[in-house]
């Protein structure tokens, strides 16, 4: 009997033991489960962002025809890396160029595009270095060749002014013209200019291309920031602005936002007074970031990149200041860096 109970009391512990070890499996097995969820899930997010954003030297064009090309991304102050203030936006067969500054038409012939291709461009405000590259662009593409041979008239859009501005353009260029395409010839078309002054409002509504143009706040008024609406997708220009709540409000949720950044070192802002008024006309990185939190694009990229003084963009830290207010995919923009959007927005980078 004695024999038999310590049997029994073995068979009862061996029993608790398989189960306790069978239940550690089971926890075992359900852990890896979980473990396994949440690095799919991981994995889908991760995807998730990176069909929204992919940025890739080697990017291919994906299937849209709907791309923009930094055709400048500099200010006024002189230099060879970066160009005067142009960006170039393609809409189905539609080539819209904003703003031309310094050397626009040679970066638009580097681009693929030759300036006799552009009948169409929008002034975001009338400072120099957002203009200078108007001539070369509209007498360029008379020339006849693979440059020129501009069919339509050249069409200009922008603020108060934009009117003055051309017609002192055909004034002061009128014995080349006449000398290089007329004479003898007809005038051809696209020797001829068209300027529309704009207001706040949709500008342009043509080939299923929708040009919104918005007030924003530099040194010269009005200044105009815009958005283009096509099939579906929207690019915002900021223009020259400060922090600007009327720009916030028109670009809600776009797939791009270009937006220009100012900085300097702070060393040196206590040394040059001047820095504090320029940047007080501008968009430091840490207010672009807030405009970016609140806009919540797809894609943010700096243009129009004024460093002042003696700092060097790898020491601007422009990225980095703009993540102190910004959790999304911000982008410091080069010359003839593309775009192209769709349900993706991939970034070509230049070699």
């Amino acid at each position: 009997m004695k024999k038999r109970s310590i049997f029994i009391i073995f068979a009862i512990f061996l029993v608790l033991f398989l189960a306790a070890g069978c239940s550690g499996e089971e926890r075992e097995a359900a852990g890896a489960d979980d473990n396994e969820i949440d690095a799919a899930k991981r994995t889908d997010d991760v995807e998730k962002n990176q069909k929204e954003v992919s940025v890739d030297e080697t990017a291919q064009e994906e299937d849209s025809d709907f791309k923009v090309t930094l055709i400048g991304t500099g200010s006024p102050l002189l230099g060879t890396n970066r160009f005067g203030m142009s960006t170039l936006v393609e809409a189905g067969e539609e080539k819209i160029l904003i703003d031309a500054g310094r050397g626009s038409a040679v970066h638009l012939n580097k681009s693929g595009v030759m300036p006799g291709e552009i009948d169409k461009l929008f002034l975001t405000h009338l400072h120099s270095d957002h203009t200078v590259g108007i001539p070369d662009i509209w007498l360029t593409g008379l020339l006849k060749g693979m440059e020129g041979n501009r069919e339509t008239e050249f069409q200009v859009w922008g603020p108060q002014g934009t009117k003055e501005l051309m017609s002192g353009l055909e004034a002061g260029y009128e014995d080349d013209v006449e000398n290089r395409v007329g004479g003898e010839f007809s005038m051809p078309e696209g020797a001829r200019t068209k300027s529309h002054e704009i207001e706040e409002g949709v500008v342009y509504d043509e080939n299923d291309i929708e040009i919104i143009a918005f007030t924003v706040e530099h040194d010269i008024a009005p200044a105009f920031g815009y958005r283009i609406n096509y099939n579906g997708h929207s690019v915002v220009i900021s223009g020259d602005t400060t922090y600007n709540e009327n720009l916030i409000d028109n670009s809600k949720e776009a797939d791009l936002i270009v937006h220009e950044v100012a900085a300097a070192d702070p060393k040196e802002m206590k040394k040059e007074e001047t820095f504090e008024h320029i940047l007080s006309k501008h968009t430091t990185p840490e207010e672009a970031g807030k405009v970016f939190q609140r806009a919540q694009p797809k894609l943010a990229v700096y243009s129009h990149i004024v460093l002042l003084g003696s700092l060097k963009e790898e020491k601007a830290d422009l990225v980095e200041r703009t993540k102190k207010n910004y959790d999304g995919e911000v982008v410091v923009g080069e010359d003839l860096m593309s775009f192209h959007i769709g349900e993706e927005v991939t970034v070509k980078k230049t070699k």
